[in-house]
């Protein structure tokens, strides 16, 4: 089923169960997804890499803004931003965590030879194409440096 179904459905039970929160996250999701086909030019659907990149935009977008309002003292404005992020990240594939992360990292290490962080260009490449979804690029950076140094 696609994306855009899944958020319909989800947006239809939230109406119903009266759940703002998620019903304003959907409704966000549904924007992004209709401004990024109109972007490429076609009414089609969204590839699923395309729609995994737009949901981790949104999701990262969100917990940036309650970063922020909790570095301000401002919590009553970052509970909504995480609220809102929980409810998108349901519909992005399950995260690795750290420890599988670090595995993949450290085989793609071992593949390319990389020892320096003149290295790492090549490294958060592949790590990139092969996480992709499965764990935001914050963590696969942070992970690479470590290695690296």
């Amino acid at each position: 089923m696609s994306l855009q179904k899944q958020v319909m459905d989800a947006m239809k039970t939230a109406m119903k169960e009266k759940n703002a929160v998620a019903l304003q996250s959907l409704r966000a999701v549904k924007s992004a997804i209709l401004l990024a086909q109109t972007e490429s030019g076609a009414k089609e659907e969204l590839a699923e890499a395309e729609e995994i990149k737009l949901l981790q935009k949104l999701v990262k977008q969100r917990k940036d803004s309650a970063a922020i309002f909790n570095e301000q003292g401002r919590g009553d404005l970052a509970e909504p931003e995480l609220a809102e992020a929980a409810v998108i990240e349901q519909f992005l594939p399950e995260q690795l965590s750290e420890e599988e992360v670090a595995k993949v990292v450290d085989g793609i290490i071992a593949q390319t030879g990389a020892s320096s962080m003149k290295d790492m260009g090549k490294v958060m490449g592949m790590a990139n194409s092969k996480l992709a979804g499965k764990a935001d690029g914050k963590t696969i950076s942070g992970i690479v440096k470590t290695r690296l140094t």
